[in-house]
């Protein structure tokens, strides 16, 4: 790929990946429009980028996390640490096995259209009336089971991780702030998995990796993840997340339209 379309691929990877607008949805149609075969090599590139920049934002809780698993305090990071491994599982396991699936039968226009509309309504549901008080340390067991059960459906194209994590999470009576931050610590086991996998792929099939090209793409997308963590969070609690709905409804009555 050309400079210009890394830069514009990693940008769109590190902007969309913590927003709750879909980033592989973003992906696949950007790389449509620019005609751009993003590879296996990109996509490494994209995951270590944007999970380093989670991992940064959250350095002071991974090391929290660390701490309570050898020593067994502070025990509310031990509990959360736990209870982020415990929702990751049926999304790892759902990726394991329907990965091939969803990479051929649902990475289709319409299929991102109508999840983008779906899903986007579903936030707005989650995102009306009363808004919870508690943070992500305060999720009971069944509580964090079901997110993880939610973060298995961003498997499908355009539903988006961040996004139908938050909904779950806000339907349980988290607060915007603690939804999101919660969300955020999921996408780090995911994100590592995800980037192994497609190590291991790279590495299976020999395929040539240009090194200036995959380094900037680190960078790119780990500056403006970093970017999009700290702003989000950051204005969340004021602007709720209907401006977010409203761009996904717009986006998906334009890939209807430019579909059917």
């Amino acid at each position: 790929m050309s400079l210009w379309v890394i830069f514009l691929l990693a940008l769109v990877q590190g902007l969309t990946e913590f927003l709750p607008i879909s980033s592989s949805a973003h992906l696949i149609l950007v790389g449509q429009w620019v005609d751009a075969n993003q590879g296996l090599a990109f996509d490494v590139a994209a995951h270590l980028g944007t999970l380093l920049a989670v991992c940064w934002y959250f350095r002071r809780e991974l090391a929290a996390f660390a701490r309570g698993a050898v020593t067994g305090e502070p025990r509310r990071e031990r509990r959360l640490g736990w209870q982020v491994a415990l929702a990751t599982l049926p999304a790892a396991v759902c990726g394991l096995i329907f990965h091939d699936w969803v990479e051929g039968a649902l990475r289709s226009t319409l299929v991102i259209a109508a999840t983008t509309i779906g899903f986007g309504i579903l936030l707005g549901f989650a995102d009306r009336g009363t808004i919870g008080t508690r943070d992500e340390y305060q999720l009971s067991w069944r509580e964090v089971m079901l997110v993880g059960l939610a973060q298995a459906l961003a498997l499908i194209p355009g539903t988006s991780r961040s996004g139908i994590t938050i909904t779950a999470a806000l339907f349980l009576g988290l607060s915007r702030r603690g939804a999101a931050r919660f969300s955020f610590l999921l996408a780090i086991p995911i994100l590592a998995l995800a980037g192994s996998y497609g190590a291991w792929q790279v590495a299976a099939h020999e395929a040539a990796i240009h090194w200036r090209e995959f380094g900037l793409s680190v960078a790119l997308s780990a500056l403006s993840a970093l970017a999009c963590i700290h702003l989000f969070l950051g204005v969340i609690e004021r602007v709720g997340m209907w401006p977010f709905v409203a761009y996904r409804l717009a986006l998906g009555a334009v890939l209807l339209f430019l579909t059917l």
